[in-house]
């Protein structure tokens, strides 16, 4: 009888394997490999993403981990890709052939997202790209990358949206820009869309100003946008790029009649605390702001907030609601398989639950893996009584409650 007890309780076990069920499945762990600048220029922006990932995954491992799988939990590894491509691609090639990965997250830097992107394409590996902007990083008929966030042209495109309408709003003319970038594929993919952006306005283009993100002194860089004299003065940069150029430009009291960043950099939270009253009426355009009106923001912020010591950013917002929608597509496939999880990625249309904190309403991928309904607004830096903080203006229906732009820009 116990020999007879003892080749059922096999027979159960062998069955529940091979059912998909039962111990095997909550054994499980969803092994996600994160590429990211835990170091160099780009790491401020990088820890801020892990720590919008893991304050994600604990939350969805606390509520059950992955349920179609039995409970599996999802286990965050990383690595750093010190903003080095050759590094990125061989810490996806280690995470695929090594680590065995489920899927690939990263890798902020869209020159080192774009090549490890196509490490992961080849093995057939998912890789979502919580935000990553230059265009073709989804133009590449991939088949396994999925973008949570809006691509370059969407960014520059609604800059000089934000222009146009600012304009008509206040009735001052604008007539020459200048482009100051940080020399990477960010930076110089942002400078292209706008050099056909702003002959489609109707802008002279007064300077266009490439640097290294790793420069210790920008002054000659000021310098030629003094002489050039614009009215508008866009730019990308890192966070210690950018707090270096707002405190020269201060220094050498250049004012333009309007700055405006594109996030990174700018939307870093050490920005503010490093450059004071010299980012003052600077606008930003980003994702995502601490002011925006979405159920359970406001507390997701506070959360965050009460465990790092700054507010979320947007890219950091990405990151976080990117495992949400990993959850969502692990939920659906209810398997590991990456095709499946690919598939089910592919199927997304998440518009409801913790994850969605963003902007725009849900999260859905076209052919290409790029979020059709990523959208954008414009903040602007001032102190309307409780210190330095980012308000949202733009567009008109997000704008703040009460609040005015200061448009233009007092000269200093």
């Amino acid at each position: 009888m116990r020999k007879l007890t003892m080749i059922a309780a096999i027979f159960a076990m062998v069955f529940a394997i091979h059912a998909g069920i039962g111990v095997a499945h909550a054994e499980d762990v969803v092994k996600v490999g994160n590429i990211l600048p835990l170091s160099g220029p780009s790491a401020s922006v990088g820890q801020q993403g892990k720590q919008a990932r893991e304050m994600a995954v604990e939350e969805i491992n606390e509520a059950g981990g992955i349920k179609s799988l039995g409970g599996a939990k999802i286990k965050l590894l990383y690595a750093d890709s010190k903003s080095d491509p050759n590094v990125g691609v061989t810490e996806a090639e280690r995470f695929i052939n090594t680590e065995k990965v489920h899927v690939i997250t990263g890798a902020w830097n869209s020159g080192v997202t774009y090549p490890s992107s196509a490490v992961a394409e080849r093995y057939g590996v998912p890789y979502i790209v919580p935000v990553s902007v230059r265009d073709t990083i989804t133009e590449r008929g991939f088949k396994y990358v999925f973008r949570i966030a809006a691509k370059d042209s969407w960014w520059t495109r609604d800059q000089f949206m934000f222009l146009d309408d600012m304009q008509e709003e206040f009735g001052e003319e604008l007539k020459t820009v200048a482009f100051v970038y940080e020399n990477g594929d960010w930076g110089t993919g942002f400078a292209a869309q706008w050099e056909e952006l702003a002959k489609e306005h109707g802008y002279e283009v007064v300077l266009n100003e490439p640097y290294p993100s790793s420069a210790t002194d920008l002054t000659p860089v000021v310098n030629k946008i003094r002489r050039a004299r614009p009215d508008v003065l866009l730019l990308t940069s890192n966070a210690a790029d950018a707090i270096l150029l707002t405190n020269t430009l201060a220094d050498y009291k250049v004012s333009p009649k309007v700055i405006i960043g594109s996030g990174g950099g700018h939307a870093d939270p050490t920005f503010l605390s490093a450059t004071g009253d010299n980012a003052k009426y600077v606008f930003d355009i980003v994702e995502w702001e601490t002011d925006v009106n979405k159920p359970g923001a406001k507390e997701v912020n506070a959360k965050y907030k009460e465990r790092y010591g700054a507010n979320l950013t947007g890219e950091a917002v990405d990151a976080y609601v990117a495992m949400y929608v990993l959850a969502d597509a692990l939920e659906r496939a209810g398997s590991l398989e990456p095709a499946a999880v690919r598939d089910a990625l592919a199927a997304t249309e998440y518009s409801e639950g913790p994850g969605m904190i963003v902007t725009y309403d849900s999260i859905k991928f076209d052919e290409s893996g790029q979020n059709v309904n990523a959208a954008l607004a414009v903040v602007q830096v001032n102190d309307i009584g409780n210190g330095l903080e980012r308000i949202t203006v733009w567009p008109q229906s997000a704008r703040r409650e009460g609040y005015s732009p200061v448009f233009p820009m007092p000269a200093k």
